[in-house]
């Protein structure tokens, strides 16, 4: 997948200005697809170059004049022949993941630091996609909302960043077990 494709998928929902963009990732893409800010305003220009979105210039009395973006037909089309082409595989690449690999050969306690740090994180993050998840669906049950909620796509992908996240929180946290559990047991020995 490239950028151009996770902005495209962004601005479905209707108008958004870069920095509009770069919170929309912020906050729902960025589970999925990490794009620095720059990133964000070079893929816009490139994108709106190709003809895939289009921007408009809106003047606001005491702040400099914004631009707010679109997606195009060709932009639809674009996501639809990206859609229809087979979706390869995810790999994990994790620093955290190589520590715990040597495990049997390092400080511990850094480690199991490292992995407490991360299971904060991944509960932080646990807790924005509920809310995501709340108000994407306001006072509907979630079955409610997937049967008949409008925009689902964004939904399916904020539930999948929210298990992705307790995945990640539920492995750290029993690896830190296990990890203080040989400390304890070596300890006696």
């Amino acid at each position: 997948m490239a950028l151009r494709h996770a902005v495209l998928a962004a601005l479905l929902d209707g108008e958004l200005s870069g920095y509009q963009l770069t919170k929309a990732f912020d906050i729902g893409v960025a589970n999925f697809w990490h794009a620095q800010p720059q990133q964000l305003y070079a893929e816009l220009t490139r994108l709106e170059k190709d003809g895939l979105i289009a921007g408009r210039a809106v003047v606001q009395e005491t702040r400099p004049t914004k631009r707010l973006f679109h997606v195009t037909d060709a932009g639809l089309a674009e996501l639809e022949e990206f859609t229809a082409a087979f979706a390869k595989p995810t790999f994990i690449r994790d620093d955290l993941l190589v520590k715990v690999q040597a495990a049997d050969h390092v400080d511990k306690e850094t480690l199991i630091a490292q992995l407490t740090e991360r299971a904060t994180f991944a509960e932080a993050k646990i807790q924005l996609f509920g809310k995501l998840l709340r108000k994407m669906r306001g006072d509907r049950t979630e079955e409610e909302f997937l049967r008949h909620g409008h925009r689902i796509g964004p939904y399916l992908t904020c539930l999948r960043g929210l298990a992705l996240e307790q995945g990640n929180r539920d492995w750290c946290e029993r690896t830190i077990t296990v990890l203080r559990e040989r400390q304890h047991s070596r300890a006696r020995h």
